[in-house]
């Protein structure tokens, strides 16, 4: 059991949503891996002013996701993509192969990830932890044109 002198919280703070501010973010793909965000999103906080709020990532695809991870030792990525590779393998005899080998292995993995991400902004900068990015992550093998609406609610004064 956790004391409660382990525990503080800083003192709530409100601010009266004035501005939703949508933006369309293409990416192309080079391929199955992850592509770092975090600076597209951090400008985009930055050129509508955003003093606090949410902003709101959505991948307008099924075979891509979104994440939130270590930005510190890119051995982080290499081991996620192992690990999906494993959960989702092309050779599993899949009925959906339309779209090729990778594709249902692709879904699959975009189902066990995330499809939007919500990340609070303070006082104009994203509220990230020192050692996280936000990522989109290609699924299939072959480059890919992706898009991702970035959508900031809150203040901007």
């Amino acid at each position: 059991m956790t004391s409660a002198k382990s525990i503080t919280r800083s003192p709530p703070s409100s601010v009266q949503a004035t501005t939703v501010t949508s933006s369309l973010l293409t990416v192309q793909t080079p391929g199955r891996g992850f592509t770092d965000l975090t600076s597209e999103a951090a400008k985009f906080i930055t050129e509508v002013h955003g003093r606090d709020g949410a902003l709101t990532l959505f991948i307008r695809h099924t075979s891509a996701s979104l994440t939130i991870q270590e930005n510190a030792d890119p051995s982080v990525l290499v081991d996620l993509t192992t690990s999906l590779a494993r959960l989702a393998p092309e050779n599993a005899g899949w009925t959906h192969d339309t779209e090729g080998p990778d594709d249902m292995p692709a879904h699959i993995k975009t189902m066990l990830t995330q499809t939007a991400l919500q990340i609070p902004v303070l006082n104009g900068r994203l509220a990230l932890g020192t050692w996280q990015a936000i990522y989109l992550v290609e699924h299939r093998a072959r480059p890919h044109r992706r898009e991702i609406v970035l959508q900031f609610i809150g203040s901007n004064q």
